[in-house]
């Protein structure tokens, strides 16, 4: 996965690499907090609300992938580098399958589950699927496309990127893993502490697959499965909120 540790190892990162993780790690998060709490000033969020939502997050990944594309590319990081080469077809494709299954198994009972518990968290959980999780039929189709733009953009900025540059600067294997997991997490702080933990801790095994696959295909795959079921199973157990003020607990999640 990585080049000749003289070409790859004890390079300063370059002032356009900084600038892209200050970014993902601050730029990023304070704007999905933003967003967020204006969703949750809203008094009635609909179906116009849901999809322009879903249309502009689309938007606005592809046009941040291209960018960091552009920059990486521009500064020498490879496509091997960066885990955009399949090694062993079929053992992806089985690694994909079989961990798509499993985690999206594992994320469909993990809601099943929240949806029975009670207190705060519970609600702010209702509140938070009203508003971003598809309520119709009609809104699932365009809600998938953000899940697969998800799979592919994230997995690309966080686990392509991100880890190729820090492995380009030195940083050891777990420290790779790590600070990937961290952007990652900050990246869905909108979701509370909860949700930065989980999506930390789901970044971790993400980086580790990343790693042992060599590439980024299984875990973009894992990534659009996770969320896809998040679309189906979100509103199904969560539910929608039974009280409007309960939006006010996003500001001390």
């Amino acid at each position: 996965m990585h080049d000749a540790p003289g070409t790859w190892f004890h390079r300063r990162m370059p002032w356009d690499f900084w600038l892209i993780f200050l970014v993902l790690g601050a730029l990023l998060p304070l704007r999905g907090r933003m967003r967020l709490k204006k969703l949750m000033g809203i008094p009635q969020i609909g179906a116009r609300e849901r999809l322009s939502l879903y249309r502009s997050t689309i938007a606005f990944q592809w046009a941040a992938t291209a960018v960091v594309a552009w920059r990486a590319w521009a500064r020498g990081l490879t496509l091997e580098a960066m885990g955009l080469v399949i090694h062993g077809r079929w053992r992806i494709l089985l690694a994909a399958v079989v961990g798509a299954l499993t985690l999206g198994g594992l994320q469909w009972l993990n809601l099943r589950r929240m949806g029975r518990s009670g207190g705060k968290t519970r609600e702010f959980l209702r509140v938070l699927a009203e508003r971003i999780l598809p309520q119709s039929p009609g809104e699932l189709p365009s809600f998938l496309a953000l899940a697969a733009t998800a799979g592919l953009c994230e997995e690309f900025l966080y686990r392509g990127f991100v880890m190729a540059a820090l492995f380009r600067a030195g940083l050891p294997v777990w420290g790779v893993v790590l600070l990937s997991s961290v952007l990652f997490g900050l990246a869905h702080l909108y979701q509370g502490r909860g949700g930065l933990v989980s999506t930390l801790a789901i970044g971790t095994v993400f980086g580790m697959a990343r790693i042992a696959y060599d590439g980024l295909v299984p875990v973009m795959v894992w990534h659009f499965a996770v969320d896809a079921v998040a679309g189906v199973a979100g509103p199904r157990y969560l539910g929608r909120a039974v009280a409007p003020e309960a939006a006010e607990e996003i500001h001390s999640q």
